[in-house]
């Protein structure tokens, strides 16, 4: 959801950016594109290191083949704090960013720009936290927004398989429940690799304008710029098709949810019959991932009288 709405709002507005020359929305995009974007890494960032956790938890877990389906309160709990966290890290940009103006000395065309400069009209406390935040950016971004999830991951991902290695190696090989195990563990992998690899030109971008700004010019920042939010909205345009294709579960509901929409969800028979059976499907494929303990009913005692 975030992955979209950042491709709903921001990837107009630098579209509209490039065409024109001129800012849509004026000095509230300035703020809310670079907050935005943030808030999409910091998301991206907290929701692999939970992942991690949640694959470490499933490796260690006395009895991981039966281990329940997490409640729906807890799930949105943990999105909460995730979504709220990443915000709330990102609100110095709000205050970072400032619309400027700038006048071609050919053409004449005045050109409207997104500049990093606290304004000098914020009261002294806050303006001194901005400029820290603005000097520590660079390291901040890659150490926070970078290493933190891949080294996360990382971790996690040889933690776990050293444990099933050596303590349920023969339980798990050629199960069920270790297929679909081993199958989440890649998925996580392929988020990070597709992360990282989106995150790392920003990265060098950031530490080559930090220490070598003085000598290059505007045309080659703005390009730079450029760069990065171009990875940026690919990570955002992948992520959600490499979650639809090798999370099953998520993509057949997602494949019935279009069907019914499109074809239309009418109570006759043939569409009762197609909902069980998808529901049958959806329930079989859910099973894969998440092996709850069956319910079987206590035992016939046989009871009998003496007559």
């Amino acid at each position: 959801f975030w992955d979209f709405f950042i491709l709903f709002f921001c990837l107009p507005v630098v579209i509209f950016n490039e065409i024109t020359k001129k800012r849509l929305l004026g000095d509230m995009s300035c703020r809310i594109v670079p907050f935005m974007e943030v808030s999409s890494l910091g998301v991206t960032t907290f929701s692999l290191c939970a992942l991690g956790i949640d694959r470490f938890h499933a490796a260690t877990s006395p009895q991981a083949s039966t281990r329940p389906i997490e409640q729906c309160q807890s799930i949105i709990a943990k999105l909460a704090v995730i979504w709220v966290g990443s915000m709330m890290l990102s609100v110095p940009e709000i205050l970072l960013w400032q619309l400027a103006q700038d006048t071609s000395p050919v053409s004449g065309v005045v050109t409207e720009y997104c500049t990093m400069k606290p304004s000098s009209n914020l009261p002294e406390s806050i303006y001194s936290l901005v400029l820290t935040y603005q000097n520590a950016r660079m390291w901040w971004y890659f150490g926070c927004y970078f290493c933190l999830p891949i080294l996360f991951t990382v971790s996690c991902q040889l933690v776990t398989r050293r444990i099933r290695g050596t303590e349920k190696k023969n339980e798990c090989r050629g199960t069920k429940h270790g297929q679909c195990e081993g199958h989440l563990n890649c998925t996580i992998i392929a988020l990070t690799t597709i992360y990282g690899l989106c995150t790392t030109p920003e990265n060098v971008c950031n530490i080559v304008v930090a220490y070598m700004s003085p000598d290059m010019s505007k045309q080659t920042l703005d390009l730079l710029n450029l760069i990065n939010q171009f990875f940026l909205f690919f990570k955002c345009s992948v992520t959600p098709v490499l979650l639809l294709c090798l999370c099953r579960p998520l993509g057949q509901a997602f494949m019935d949810c279009c069907c019914c929409c499109c074809e239309g969800c009418g109570p006759d028979a043939s569409s009762s019959e197609s909902s069980a059976d998808s529901k049958l499907k959806t329930e079989m494929s859910s099973s894969i991932f998440f092996d709850k303990p069956r319910e079987t009913p206590p035992p016939l005692l046989a009871l009998g009288t003496p007559c």
